[in-house]
């Protein structure tokens, strides 16, 4: 214990001293980090780093499992199985022959083809967390990706970590594995709810109630011999999230991700060793196929399933580390005696470099995305808008209505009832069936795209209103050659002023529609113009028509507008 403490220690000490340099010279958190790893290794001993990495990446993948939001994934969670099982059955069966060829023996290659072939969890959902609550498309693509990989990788640990490959061995982990998730699921479906009540009014002992599961999970996995790891995800499964009552619970659980977040980096950094060149031709290996091929590999997956070329780069591009599980089972791997010593090695220094390399990536992502269109990836985005598409041409003096959400669904039934032609833009393809059978003109194409643009016939509209409060969409209709009258979407007054001065009509502020109205109704009130009964009645009115309308029970991701 007091080697462990003071590791933890140096790792503080020294990760607090390059925080404070990074953020001096404005550098990247990350590289930093992992650059402090690399000093605090040469005083901790390897046994003791590879215990808290362990147990930091367990902590990681039980706040993942805490965040996932089902809702949010399961409109695309048939197209990212495609994605999923294309990009890891391509990589790792192609890094499984490199391994071959590097002289590795079967096992040995298979683990290096297993560390190509996982995508990263942690690092790739942190970074998406802003795109997953807007309900972008590539951000729930990315997530939901990265949730079937991590069933891979739960299989995978559970197979790999048998210390003899027999059937009778791994079907006991298996069984195991599969028996701590439908522990998970009944308390989630039938016991969560239970604990909140008897914890009513007390976020504190709910976050502690939620940390004994972690810990009660880990104790089991541990006493059953498999990975803590996979008790901490089947943990996270168990806790239900839930914004509105377990604020405080989240808040907190975030607090414990950000922290642990810090000891991953710090940890990768620290077991990083001086290469030889059979290590750095192995970690190159792992580079190549995660940086460059993999997403190559989900671009193009994508693209033939139908998601025009933006989503699918920058989905592409939230999946190009080597994957925290990976460092798991080759961490359980090496303890077993089952990898060499130099394999290991190989692996986390392709880990240390991909999670720097990301890190440019997802701060370039736009950058990169133009140039692959510069290359020609755009090409394939006019065939993809065509055969998705369905408008007549020569339509004038029209409404073109960006996004397919709920205020989009509103306009369009609008333009219908006052005879108005109308054309939607929207690029989500769970939204694709409605548009077919409520639409007589849409294209189905990304609003970003000069194509898209002249499929809708943007030079002969009337009026063009954007639903999406997305800043360079809004920027982007703002540039388009036309006469149109526009309507923007924007979350704040400093913004939506800049819009206007650049052209805007008129720039929709929801908190500040909902304010206008609150102020009417409270003038009317105080005023005596409507009495309690007549506001009451008035809004149980508006209610029903809004049921009627089909958005009272929506999800989250039913109600955003934002997509692009």
């Amino acid at each position: 214990m007091t080697e462990l403490l003071t590791a933890m220690g140096i790792i503080f000490v020294i990760a607090g001293v390059f925080l404070l340099g990074a953020h001096y010279f404005r550098l990247a958190t990350v590289p930093a980090l992992i650059l402090a790893g690399i000093v605090a290794g040469q005083f901790i001993q390897e046994d003791i780093l590879l215990e808290i990495a362990q147990w930091g990446i367990a902590f990681l993948v039980f706040v993942y499992g805490v965040n996932l939001e089902f809702g949010d994934i399961r409109n695309v969670l048939r197209d990212s199985e495609l994605a999923a099982f294309a990009q890891f059955a391509v990589i790792s069966t192609v890094g499984y022959g490199a391994g071959l060829l590097l002289g590795y023996d079967a096992l040995n290659a298979a683990y290096l083809a297993v560390a190509a072939g996982l995508s990263s969890t942690i690092v790739g959902t942190a970074s998406l967390q802003s795109e997953i609550r807007e309900n972008l498309v590539y951000g729930r693509l990315a997530n939901s990706i990265h949730f079937i990989q991590d069933l891979i990788a739960v299989l995978l640990i559970l197979i790999l970590a048998a210390e003899t490959f027999t059937t009778e061995a791994v079907g006991q982990r298996l069984a195991i594995g599969i028996g701590l998730l439908v522990v998970a699921f009944i308390i989630s479906t039938y016991l969560f709810d239970y604990l909140l009540k008897l914890a009513e009014g007390s976020q504190e002992l709910l976050l502690i109630s939620s940390v004994s599961i972690l810990i009660g999970f880990m104790a089991i996995s541990e006493f059953l011999g498999i990975s803590i790891v996979l008790g901490a995800f089947a943990a996270g499964l168990a806790i239900k999230r839930d914004f509105t009552r377990n604020l405080g619970m989240l808040n907190g659980i975030q607090s414990i991700r950000d922290f642990f977040v810090a000891i991953f980096f710090v940890t990768v950094g620290a077991l990083v060793a001086v290469p030889t060149l059979e290590i750095a031709l192995a970690a190159l290996v792992l580079i190549v196929l995660t940086v460059l091929v993999k997403p190559l590999i989900i671009i193009a997956t994508l693209l033939w399933e139908g998601y025009d070329t933006r989503a699918s780069t920058f989905t592409s591009l939230s999946l190009d580390q080597v994957s925290e599980f990976a460092l798991i089972i080759a961490i359980q791997a090496l303890i077993l005696d089952h990898l060499l010593r130099e394999l290991f090695d190989a692996i986390v220094l392709a880990a240390a470099i991909t999670m720097i390399t990301s890190s440019f990536t997802r701060r370039h992502d736009d950058q990169i995305y133009r140039m692959l269109s510069e290359l020609g990836l755009d090409k394939f985005h006019g065939e993809k808008t065509d055969d998705r598409s369905q408008i007549e041409p020569d339509l004038h003096d029209h409404v073109i209505v960006v996004g397919f959400g709920r205020i989009g669904r509103q306009l369009a039934s609008q333009c219908e009832q006052i005879g108005r032609e109308f054309v939607v833009i929207e690029n989500d393809p769970a939204r694709f069936g409605e548009l077919q059978s409520s639409c007589t003109h849409f294209v189905f194409g990304d609003a970003l795209h000069d194509y898209t643009w002249e499929k809708a016939q943007h030079e002969s509209a009337q009026l063009i209103v954007s639903t999406v409060d997305t800043t360079y969409l809004s920027e982007r209709i703002l540039t388009l050659d036309t006469d149109a009258e526009m309507m923007l979407r924007s979350s704040n007054a400093e913004e939506a002023r800049s819009q206007l001065q650049q052209g805007a009509d008129y720039v929709i502020i929801p908190d500040l529609l909902a304010t206008e109205q609150l102020t009417e109704h409270l003038k009317d009130v105080l005023a005596g113009d409507v009495d309690r009964e007549a506001l009451r009645e008035h809004h149980l009115k508006t209610l029903d028509e809004f049921e009627q309308a089909g958005f009272a029970s929506l999800g989250k991701t039913e109600y955003d507008d934002g997509q692009w």
